[in-house]
């Protein structure tokens, strides 16, 4: 007997349907956003779509997508839409992922030049199932970009790598502009909010990239609402700063489902300047700290300008 599944009853977190609902806070006014209904969000969404695309603004239901795919800037999610791991955060679906599209790396490449990309930002779910974590196809995606759109930026969003030897440090060798992984929250709640992860290790990744390759940004992201205290934010970019790191996101976890970790309270704007007026003085060369504030926002405007500045010298001492 064949039984036909209905795939939006399916639980998109199979591994958390177990779990009791969690209340669901109203977000406050400074939090909300309007749908989006521009032109160039409609041109954006055609060319993900035409191209098969994955991108994390769908997938983890980012709250900042119309203003950025008006504006032409989406990030890339490589190797497939679903995750090996189950992040209490994370709207992106867990379980068994599909084989590697290995035409995703043309496909991205000629998104990068459809859309004109100035920066692009590409990342991926994590891929424990792969003997590299996925680091060759990263590695070929950034090659395909270079040789298709080379004034083009790139940024990386990875996972760890966690027991991968060696794949980190292929794609390090890859040269993007910016290397960027998040931590995510303060230690004391990776238990919690990151089970998959070591925190120590996530730092010593970007650590490691600083000593392979000084030349490549470093960047790493903290999500706040989730019962951090203040002294523990300024513990993270202290740590953040001793390995190296050169950009710092800092936004507002917003709860995507009842299943998810709940919100423990909406951080104020003001206490977001706060956080931004101290990252500055402890030396981040830029920093992004708002409410909606999420891993690659502004991305295109805010810390491509960096990159666009060291590419420039390097082309310059080149020639």
């Amino acid at each position: 007997m064949t039984v036909l599944i209905d795939k939006k009853s399916r639980p998109r977190h199979p591994e958390k349907a177990h779990k009791p609902d969690t209340e669901v806070l109203r977000k406050p006014a400074w939090i909300r956003v309007k749908a989006p209904t521009s032109k160039g969000f409609s041109r954006t969404n055609k060319i993900v779509r035409d191209k098969g695309l994955v991108t994390v603004c769908q997938e983890a239901a980012c709250p900042n997508i119309g203003e950025c795919w008006e504006k032409a800037h989406a990030t890339f999610m490589i190797l497939g839409d679903t995750c090996t791991r189950a992040c209490a955060f994370c709207n992106i679906k867990t379980g068994l992922p599909a084989p590697v599209n290995l035409a995703e790396v043309q496909h991205v490449a000629d998104a990068v030049v459809e859309m004109s990309l100035k920066h692009v930002v590409i990342t991926s779910v994590d891929r424990d199932d792969l003997s590299d974590g996925g680091a060759d196809h990263f590695v070929n995606v950034i090659r395909q970009i270079r040789e298709q759109s080379p004034s083009t930026t790139i940024e990386i969003l990875t996972p760890d790598f966690m027991r991968k030897t060696g794949a980190a440090e292929r794609v390090i060798d890859a040269k993007p502009d910016v290397f960027n992984h998040n931590l995510e929250t303060v230690p004391r709640l990776y238990l919690k909010i990151r089970p998959g992860a070591r925190y120590y290790h996530s730092l010593r990744l970007l650590e490691r990239v600083k000593e392979r390759d000084p030349s490549q940004f470093t960047k790493s992201g903290l999500m706040v609402g989730l019962g951090e205290t203040k002294q523990e934010v300024m513990q993270v970019m202290d740590d953040m700063r001793v390995a190296g790191i050169d950009f710092l996101t800092i936004g507002q976890y917003l709860q995507p489902t009842r299943k998810h970790a709940a919100v423990e309270r909406f951080v104020t704007p003001d206490e977001f300047k706060a956080y931004a007026t101290i990252a500055r003085a402890k030396g981040f060369l830029m920093v992004s700290a708002t409410p909606l504030t999420r891993s690659s926002y502004h991305a295109d405007s805010d810390f491509a300008k960096l990159c666009e500045a060291r590419q420039k010298k390097t082309q310059t001492q080149k020639g």
